[in-house]
């Protein structure tokens, strides 16, 4: 029984727990018009969503969904803000029974991990081995299985409240990314396989944490099956590594037969190729002595702070949305060799006098 989440559905809805889930929700979005009204009445909406949740009558709300372009078109869907209060309430109570099972090379939404650290590993073995053979899964969002994630989460979940709660947010969920999902038939399918129910909305902190929980067992099989030396895995995003270009092309058959368990497919051209020739991940292109920003980020960036700039200079924005925005991008792009592309990006920048009058 060891792992399994034993704690009462009482845990999820207690008032500490709730507490803490508006903390997180509410980080860095105060200022947001839905994050403050719920706040004006914190207590009274905390002890709403808390009844909803005891007397098993919460319902998600719907998504707002709209697409953004960085640079890739994704549709991104936003639950309302007490959902999300209630996503972090659950996860708070599931995350540590799946973080014990989830592997070192595993670098997405997990606490000590991250894009850089994914960036770090994947160079340091760039470094120990000549071939790497990169991979990512298609529309791996709108492909998740919605049966196969909760039979998933069901190994873990021993209490069927907190069970059926991750079935209701999955749920509200199902159609969201419809459009943007093209069917593929696996072996054994029939006509019903379309009506599958699948998709996990971009945006959601469940979305992302399931993401995880969805791929744990792949990764597992990655590292004891096919005994991959060198692995790394961001999201949807994976590298294997070796010194035998055959071992790899021999792996990739064999993890092309494991996702389709998972009714993932991977883009048909990845193929090994040499470190040396420099290996993408994560919007960087990453060689076993260097990185470089990959040129759509850079041209993504200069056309974001165009707008950021003409906003500013039109007063709809203060100067200090434009500063946070460009020590942003500053710090991704500096875990790069960018020192050039930096100052070519922001050596010519003049705020203009009407911008700082406008702040006075």
């Amino acid at each position: 029984m060891s792992g399994l989440i034993l704690q009462p559905f009482g845990q999820l809805y207690s008032w500490p727990n709730l507490l803490q889930a508006w903390r997180h929700s509410a980080r860095g979005k105060r200022g947001q018009a839905s994050v403050a009204a719920f706040e004006h009445r914190l207590e009274e909406n905390l002890l709403e969503l808390q009844a909803e949740l005891r007397d098993r009558a919460y319902r998600p709300g719907a998504y707002t969904s709209f697409f953004i372009h960085e640079p890739k078109r994704r549709l991104i869907s936003a639950a309302p803000f007490r959902d999300r209060v209630v996503h972090h309430a659950l996860c708070q109570v599931i995350e540590p029974a799946f973080e014990r099972s989830f592997i070192a090379e595993s670098f997405a939404n997990r606490l000590g991990k991250g894009t850089h650290r994914a960036l770090d590993r994947l160079q340091h073995l760039a470094r120990r081995f000549r071939y790497a053979l990169p991979c990512d899964a298609r529309q791996f969002f709108p492909s998740v299985d919605h049966a196969i994630l909760l039979a998933t989460l069901a190994r873990k979940i021993s209490d069927s409240d907190v069970l059926n709660l991750c079935r209701l947010i999955l749920d509200s969920g199902k159609g969201v990314l419809r459009d943007e999902y093209t069917m593929v038939w696996f072996p054994g399918d029939d006509l019903l396989a379309a009506t599958r129910p699948r998709g996990l909305p971009i945006g959601n902190l469940t979305s992302q944490f399931w993401a995880n929980c969805y791929l744990n067992a792949f990764d597992h099989f990655a590292k004891r099956e096919l005994r991959c030396p060198g692995y790394v895995r961001y999201v949807d995003d994976f590298v294997l590594f070796a010194d035998d270009k055959c071992a790899l092309w021999e792996w990739k058959a064999r993890l092309v037969e494991r996702l389709a368990q998972l009714r993932l497919t991977i883009h048909p051209g990845a193929h090994p190729q040499p470190v040396a020739e420099g290996l993408p991940f994560l919007g960087f292109t990453v060689y076993p002595h260097g990185r470089r920003l990959k040129r759509r980020k850079g041209i993504h960036f200069v056309r974001k702070l165009r707008a950021l700039l003409g906003r500013c200079a039109a007063g709809e924005i203060p100067v200090s949305a434009v500063t946070a925005s460009v020590r942003s991008w500053v710090s991704h792009a500096s875990h790069g060799n960018t020192v050039g592309l930096r100052k070519a990006v922001l050596g010519g920048i003049r705020l203009r006098p009407s911008m700082g009058k406008q702040q006075a």
